[in-house]
């Protein structure tokens, strides 16, 4: 399957850009293996919801999600990009 983002990886951080053009099916609820710390690279109105949450709006402050946690992003306005640091 086709991921809906491109990335660039660092040895602190991965880079992840994800496109207005992007279907807002694409984005779908997953987990990952580890924990992560996710921070957006701009002003932004896409979202972001973990289990059992309302989603909230991602901003430049760090957000941690916990490994085996499920979790997705809501498609915004615009281009999206984070930063992400495994834990």
């Amino acid at each position: 399957m086709k991921r809906p983002y491109t990335e660039s990886i660092t040895k602190e951080y991965t880079i992840r850009e994800f496109s207005s053009n992007s279907s807002a099916f694409e984005f779908v609820w997953h987990r990952d293996k580890e924990d992560r710390i996710v921070q957006a690279m701009h002003d932004t109105d896409w979202k972001f919801q973990l289990d059992n949450e309302l989603p909230e709006r991602l901003s430049e402050n760090k957000l941690f999600i916990p490994k085996e946690t499920y979790h997705r992003l809501i498609k915004g306005t615009g281009d999206l990009k984070v930063k992400i640091y495994k834990q």
